[in-house]
């Protein structure tokens, strides 16, 4: 056991670094540019049982510390990931892949992971409950308790694997969603996705983003990102993956210090296609300069008053 290998859910990553669903693509895409393996794990594009197209376009807006994005969950539908992208993604890595799930229905999220359960290649569910840029699912699912232990219940009921609920930033009280998903047999919780936001164009007078709003990622979500984690750790029993602006491996541990067992790595992907191989090579260094042996027995090791 390596000094940043950590277990998530039952399962052992060399590290915990996982670029964010949304950020990677399936995979490959990355694997052009180095070796994809060196990763603990990553989580692929959000996929739904039906193909999308996403929203219309513009869907991308830069902010100061980040950026905007009204994608809109575009990807080929379920079966056409089973049947052709996972196989391409097989043949650049060769460790359990996070899948992840979006749905506008408790049925759908229920027919989308009974599927993806079934492939040797993924190792955990995370279902996205908390997607704010499409219409009549997504977030309006992770922003009641009672919705989403409904969800969480549905979809523990049809899968073997792991099931880790993605929560989103936008509600008042991120602890009593967590603790219901919890209660309801979620494996593990991750968190968080993006801040809602918009952008005007001031020659135009009219919204950047064709959906108006989109959601907000980067370095200035960071803060907001690390309270809910912090919050949401020390109420729940189950392993927390942090998300939400990290960049550095100094941002690492400090996300892993208020709680969370391994992070997400999202908007630095598009950034810098090298951002997560970067972070994993500066974490040893950064480990010796802060007198710390192994990541592992930092988690959740924030010293208060």
């Amino acid at each position: 056991m390596g000094r940043l290998t950590v277990n998530l859910c039952g399962l052992e990553l060399d590290n915990p670094i996982i670029p964010a669903s949304g950020t990677f693509g399936y995979g490959y895409e990355f694997a052009e540019f180095y070796d994809i393996n060196v990763l603990g794990t990553f989580s692929f594009k959000g996929t739904t049982k039906e193909p999308r197209f996403g929203n219309p376009t513009p869907r991308i807006a830069e902010c100061t510390g980040g950026m905007l994005n009204a994608v809109g969950l575009q990807n080929p539908g379920v079966e056409k990931v089973i049947a052709e992208e996972l196989p391409k993604l097989k043949q650049c890595f060769h460790k359990k892949v996070m899948a992840n799930v979006s749905g506008f229905s408790e049925e759908e999220y229920v027919y989308v992971s009974s599927l993806l359960d079934k492939e040797e290649q993924v190792g955990w569910i995370e279902v996205n409950i908390s997607c704010p840029n499409v219409h009549g699912g997504g977030m309006s699912f992770g922003t009641d308790p009672i919705q989403a232990g409904k969800i969480t219940k549905a979809v523990k009921a049809v899968t073997t694997k792991p099931v880790i609920i993605k929560l989103s930033p936008n509600v008042t009280d991120i602890v009593s969603i967590a603790k219901a998903c919890e209660e309801n047999g979620a494996d593990g919780i991750s968190l968080i996705n993006t801040l809602m936001g918009m952008r005007i164009d001031l020659k135009t007078r009219k919204p950047i983003i064709k959906n108006v709003t989109g959601g907000l990622s980067g370095p200035a979500v960071f803060p907001v990102a690390l309270r809910m984690v912090y919050q949401v750790a020390h109420a729940v029993k189950i392993p927390v993956i942090g998300m939400g602006g990290i960049t550095t491996a100094e941002d690492v541990v400090e996300m892993m210090l208020a709680g969370a067992t391994a992070v997400e790595v999202g908007a630095a992907n598009l950034v810098d296609p090298y951002a997560s191989k970067k972070i994993i090579e500066n974490l040893p260094g950064v480990l010796d300069h802060l007198g710390i042996e192994n990541i592992r027995d930092i988690t959740g090791g924030v010293i208060n008053g």
